[in-house]
């Protein structure tokens, strides 16, 4: 269904079962889960799917090792069934990916060593690999680039790894296979509310400026840090919940790392894991924890965000990492849940939170890419309940995810930017640059040089002139600087 097509779906007179607000993996994994029962579900989101922090994580589907130090065991074994199951329904966007811890005591060795067990033993039948101690000689045939002076051993665990941009296009697409009306560059600027209660939402096409309304039985705030922005538009009076956290990732070269397993350096100085991680043969480094007060959707990163992945990384490696290496900087914004007396982000749950308002909108937020499915599940099982729709199962435990030819950077083609725009909804060459390829992400200078002709295959194929491509152009460079260190 082409852009049009689905807009003329929105007329006033139609009623879904479900609206979801926000096109990031909670809201996609929503949609698709609504979809797939059988509701007459919509989706819009305000910018490109994923534009914000889901084609921003570290690039892992994780049960996530230091949460389990937290002490929230809970949210570690759901995290890993969810791997396993994500694993098994989108072959084709993830892989099991080897980790390497160094160790440089006996104690280390120990603690590490049984705590990853343990990690293990909690993914029950979901285990992807057995975990093992290695010698100092091992570690430095996996990792030749590490400074092992120091070091007494190592060891090898097992987790997953994805492209979350290209899972986000698959996502959206098998939601529209299932029947979901999925729209970007739709921004809602209200909730239509009568007797107080949430019906319906009025939104702008952004590509055009035009106005829609639409009702639902059942509306879903999917919208991660901007969570606060639609409560407030149900309750002027809404006293925030988020506390957002920004990380940062730097992208360098393969031969700047070397080998195909992954580090983690199980604590820094914050108290945070740094992973060292392969991906699309160059090697992601991250990531931080910063509490922030303004909410953007392209945060820009710190200096000293920057200075302290290279501190960090150059403290283990030999190789002597600099900012002129540094081919890209992307940077994500966690929608973390406030907690009275707790100031440092890095300690605030990552666990998902679930709220009903007393005009029946649904709110979730919270969470972490690797449970988007769990999450999904709970919030349509929700707005069954909120709705009164007709109870039916969710099937997303075994829905295979289809696969888009979607390529995360190649050599692009005439063909293949016109399948952007045709069947994964791409408007803008950002959207090709940086989700539908990953080329902003893995080197923005191939990025910037490679703008100019998408733009004009873009226009030739959306039918605009020479002032939208050099609007675009422009657009597209200044976001793209943002993803410079030099």
């Amino acid at each position: 269904m082409q852009r049009e097509e689905k807009l003329a779906a929105c007329k006033q007179d139609e009623v879904f079962d479900i609206i979801i607000i926000g096109g990031g993996a909670t809201g996609v994994g929503s949609a698709l889960d609504a979809a797939s029962r059988g509701y007459k579900t919509l989706l819009l989101e305000q910018y490109d799917f994923g534009k914000g922090t889901s084609s921003k994580s570290t690039k892992l589907v994780h049960g996530g090792v230091r949460y389990m130090a937290q002490g929230n065991i809970r949210l570690v074994k759901d995290a890993l069934r969810e791997r396993g199951i994500l694993l098994k329904n989108a072959p084709h966007v993830t892989k099991i990916q080897p980790f390497i811890i160094p160790v440089f005591s006996w104690w280390q060795k120990l603690y590490y060593g049984v705590g990853l067990m343990i990690y293990d033993l909690l993914s029950e039948k979901f285990s992807i690999g057995k975990t093992t101690f290695l010698s100092k000689t091992a570690i430095r045939q996996y990792l030749p680039m590490l400074n092992a002076a120091k070091c007494t051993g190592g060891i090898m665990y097992y987790d997953g790894q994805f492209d979350d941009a290209k899972l986000l296009i698959d996502l959206v697409y098998t939601a529209e296979q299932q029947g979901a009306t999925v729209l970007n560059y739709t921004a809602v600027n209200q909730l239509i509310i009568e007797n107080n209660i949430v019906k319906g939402v009025a939104f702008t096409d952004t590509t055009s400026q035009k106005m829609y309304k639409v009702f639902g039985k059942v509306i879903v705030n999917a919208t991660g840090v901007f969570s606060d922005a639609i409560m407030l538009l149900n309750n002027a009076a809404h006293t925030p919940i988020i506390q957002p956290s920004q990380g940062i990732h730097l992208v360098v070269s393969a031969e700047k790392f070397g080998g195909t397993h992954a580090l983690m350096i199980p604590k820094t100085k914050d108290g945070r894991v740094l992973f060292a991680v392969p991906w699309h043969n160059k090697v992601v480094l991250g990531t931080t924890d910063t509490p922030i007060s303004n909410i953007c959707v392209e945060p820009k990163p710190m200096e000293d965000e920057v200075a302290f992945i290279l501190e960090h990384f150059n403290h283990y490696a030999t190789t002597n990492i600099t900012r002129n290496d540094v081919l890209s900087v992307f940077v994500g914004l966690r929608p973390l849940i406030k907690k009275a007396g707790t100031k440092a982000t890095s300690l605030l749950s990552r666990d998902h939170t679930l709220i009903v308002s007393e005009t029946n909108l649904l709110t979730i937020t919270g969470g972490k890419w690797t449970t988007y499915r769990k999450m999904a599940e709970e919030v349509i099982d929700n707005a069954i309940f909120i709705g009164k729709l007709t109870k039916q199962p969710c099937i997303t435990k075994t829905l295979a995810i289809a696969n888009t030819a979607v390529n995360a950077i190649d050599t692009l083609t005439e063909e293949k930017i016109a399948y952007y725009i045709q069947t994964t909804n791409a408007v803008t060459i950002e959207d090709v640059l940086a989700r539908r390829s990953r080329y902003l992400f893995l080197d923005a200078k191939k990025a910037i040089a490679i703008a100019p002709f998408v733009a004009n295959i873009m226009a030739k194929y959306l039918q605009k002139n020479d002032e939208w491509v050099i609007n675009e152009i422009n657009n597209f460079n200044n976001l793209a600087a943002q993803y410079l260190t030099n």
